[in-house]
């Protein structure tokens, strides 16, 4: 069996806001690399080489960003979408590019701790019509929700106000050419979209074989800021230390990754942690679960369980900085100015907590 794979990167990311108003969310990093390279890595550890992806208004981005795919030895084609009008228009669009191949589809924006190799297998040998992943929730109403039977999926409901179920799909999903019937079959639901659940209840309705499979390790979908930063502490937590820059007059302890060209110094640093390349740490304490982009400075202050983004300078904080998404370029600094009073430059949808 021939497979492609298709990534659906064209979404606006409004959860995320004001940091997607500038970068695409599927470019946000967790432990320092884009959210979307994560997708591509599982879709080439499965021996997928050809991968479209689906493009939006920040396709200019995402095309400087993973260029041709040669670093991962896969060939990536962009394929545009006209507006996010939902994941079933996504396949309708990728028609061409998937021809008659069975195909993976992955949402750009989600992370699956051990990835899709297994799963491409057991979709190979056991020949289903599709093949989705689910995984129990505790707010199925949120969600496409799955009702299932003897092995198979029986129903599918996009996002119901009464769940029969708390089994909801997860980004992931493994399809054969027989979707593309389905797809044109299908008329938009209420919100105006083409969902790839009405495509996948009319696989079923035509008595084709729908297969589930329960994810047993963690998933996450990355669209808000919570499910950011711990999707960042669980990257975090599978690697290991690794100090490449310069160190001095510091207390390292647990796994550190340190990359070529940054510095650290009189600092405490508790894993684990992610230090960029050229980034400059100094005079501080770095706790559990953060992320330091590239070429960011940091003085004088406390961070933890935080991403900061590349190019961000954070200095002489009196407090200590948790639970924060910090953007490219930023400047947070205290300012020795009498009387004492808080001054701030804040873009749309964004949001300060002051403690």
């Amino acid at each position: 069996m021939n497979l492609k794979g298709l990534i659906l990167s064209g979404g606006t990311g409004t959860r995320l806001r004001p940091i997607t108003h500038t970068s695409a969310k599927q470019l946000v990093p967790v432990a320092n690399k884009p959210v979307l390279f994560y997708g591509i890595e599982a879709l080439r550890d499965a021996g997928i080489k050809d991968i479209g992806i689906i493009v939006g208004d920040t396709a200019a981005e995402i095309e400087e960003a993973a260029g041709d795919g040669s670093r991962w030895g896969v060939k990536i084609t962009y394929i545009s979408q006209e507006a996010p009008l939902g994941l079933a228009h996504a396949v309708l669009t990728a028609e061409q590019f998937l021809g008659n191949d069975s195909f993976i589809m992955y949402l750009g924006d989600n992370l699956l701790r051990d990835g899709i190799s297994d799963l491409v297998e057991s979709f190979v040998k056991n020949g289903p019509e599709a093949l989705i992943l689910l995984q129990e929730v505790p707010n199925p109403e949120a969600y496409g929700v799955a009702e299932c039977r003897d092995g198979a999926v029986v129903q599918l409901v996009e996002k119901p106000k009464s769940p029969k179920g708390n089994l909801a799909l997860v980004g992931i999903y493994m399809f054969t050419p027989a979707i593309h019937e389905c797809t044109r079959a299908i008329k938009p639901s209420a919100r105006g979209e083409l969902e790839i659940t009405d495509a996948i209840q009319c696989l079923i309705d035509k008595g084709k074989r729908v297969e589930p499979h329960i994810v047993q390790g963690w998933w996450k979908d990355t669209g808000k800021l919570e499910d950011m930063l711990e999707a960042n502490r669980l990257i975090l937590d599978s690697l290991e230390g690794d100090i490449q820059g310069a160190v001095l007059d510091s207390e390292i302890h647990g796994r550190v990754i340190i990359e070529a060209g940054a510095s650290v110094s009189n600092c405490t640093v508790r894993g684990p942690v992610i230090i960029g390349k050229r980034a400059v740490v100094h005079d501080s304490y770095i706790g559990p679960y953060t992320s330091i982009d590239c070429e960011v400075e940091i003085r004088n202050s406390e961070i933890e369980h935080s991403i900061i983004l590349a190019q961000s300078k954070v200095i002489d904080l009196h407090g200590r900085m948790e639970g924060s998404l910090v953007g490219k370029n930023v400047r947070i600094l205290r300012l020795d100015h009498k009387p004492q009073a808080y001054r701030f430059m804040v873009g749309d949808n964004s949001w300060i907590g002051i403690v």
